[in-house]
């Protein structure tokens, strides 16, 4: 059994900073890539931010220059820094683990449940 969890959703204004959470917990033997990804009212999930184990980072160009992704892998945590939030960041994010578990032997993708961020004066 594997869980993602995470924390650091919330309301805040146009221009603040969140910084969001996501620990990983259960029967794991390897994370490779960890991510976020969002989900507007009536749009389809997109891509945030990803890293791999190894530390490559890839970004959605709607991002880039605002939000920050970084790993620590002995917590099995990932985070997104996010600045310069605009209202169009207003999404559920929600976290996403590539993982093998103990006893596996291919990598399957994990979801979180999902944090809300609004960004509104």
């Amino acid at each position: 059994q594997v869980q993602l969890v995470e924390s650091g959703g919330g309301l805040v204004q146009p221009g603040g900073s969140l910084r969001l959470s996501c620990a990983a917990s259960g029967s794991i033997s390897s994370i490779y890539t960890m991510g976020w990804y969002r989900q507007a009212p009536g749009k389809q999930r997109e891509l945030v931010a990803t890293i791999t184990s190894g530390g490559s980072t890839n970004y959605a160009d709607s991002v880039k220059g605002r939000f920050t992704i970084s790993r620590d892998n002995a917590k099995k945590t990932v985070y997104l820094q996010m600045n310069s939030l605009k209202p169009e960041d207003t999404a559920v994010y929600y976290c996403n683990s590539e993982i093998i578990t103990l006893g596996g032997l291919r990598y399957v993708d994990y979801w979180g449940q999902g944090t809300q961020v609004t960004v509104s004066s």
